[in-house]
């Protein structure tokens, strides 16, 4: 965070109980098969539908085969930004905050997206309330996905885990105690601007913590600010992903995306 309605969630409820490779299902990439498809409209069961693309889901700390890799446990030549640390353990590679040497993002910029983030915050971090175990992911640079160690921690509820900050709490409180890794995985869906800068269709997320509904297809008021009610400003279809240096040495690894044709 910074210091800087709903679709419905039976089509997800059987989602939640399958691993992190889940979403692959439900974010397809086959954009050709997608193209033809809006071109015509086909008959029930018709045979010369155009088959999706085949993607090998990958399995536990492994990204889908159609995924970009943002961090691969080796180093991390697709951020751009504060002097982050690579580091190992004996479940392979992460990295971690350098605090105070500033936020970074990716190199390249994103639109829609399914987004997988592992983080954990250290057993040695004390979490009290916004301080101590703190950052976030931003979207386009701007619309943030709280991370905060809440397990247990009190805080103001659109400020926890698994809230967009300063707009929705989570659904529910799904978080791991410090020292045990995190998972989101999200559908990130990016706003669409008219020509004179309106908002023609918010932006929404729907977010995943370890396995459990935590936004269902919540939509974006603005870009995220504190203490302030989110606003919207025209900008590009495609902006980096960002994390947050907020002082806290929080950890983070196994981290990919898959494109969503918008």
């Amino acid at each position: 965070m910074r210091t800087c309605p709903l679709c419905p969630a039976l089509s997800l409820v059987a989602l939640v109980a399958l691993p992190a490779t889940f979403l692959i299902a439900a974010a397809p990439l086959a954009q050709d098969a997608a193209k033809a498809t809006d071109k015509k409209e086909w008959g029930v069961h018709d045979k010369d539908r155009p088959q999706p693309a085949m993607v090998a889901p990958g399995g536990h700390g492994k990204a889908p085969s159609d995924a970009i890799v943002l961090f691969d446990g080796k180093n991390l030549d697709a951020w751009t930004g504060g002097q982050w640390e690579v580091k190992s353990d004996a479940n392979g590679g992460y990295f971690q905050v350098k605090p105070g040497s500033g936020n970074i993002r990716t190199k390249e910029g994103f639109g829609s997206c399914q987004f997988h983030i592992e983080w954990m915050v250290p057993e040695s971090c004390n979490c009290n309330g916004q301080q101590g175990c703190n950052s976030g992911v931003f979207f386009m640079d701007r619309y943030e996905l709280q991370i905060l160690g809440s397990n247990p921690n009190k805080t103001y509820v659109d400020g926890m885990a698994g809230s967009m900050y300063g707009q929705y709490p989570p659904l529910v409180n799904a978080c791991n105690p410090n020292g045990q890794w995190n998972t989101y995985d999200v559908i990130f869906h990016a706003p669409k601007f008219k020509a004179d800068g309106a908002v023609e269709k918010a932006g929404t997320m729907t977010v995943f913590l370890n396995g459990v509904l935590v936004q269902d297809h919540s939509e974006i008021w603005g870009a995220t600010a504190h203490a302030a009610k989110a606003k919207y400003s025209a900008h590009e279809p495609k902006l980096p992903i960002g994390l947050q240096d907020h002082g806290d040495a929080l950890c983070f690894r196994n981290v990919w995306l898959r494109p969503l044709a918008h």
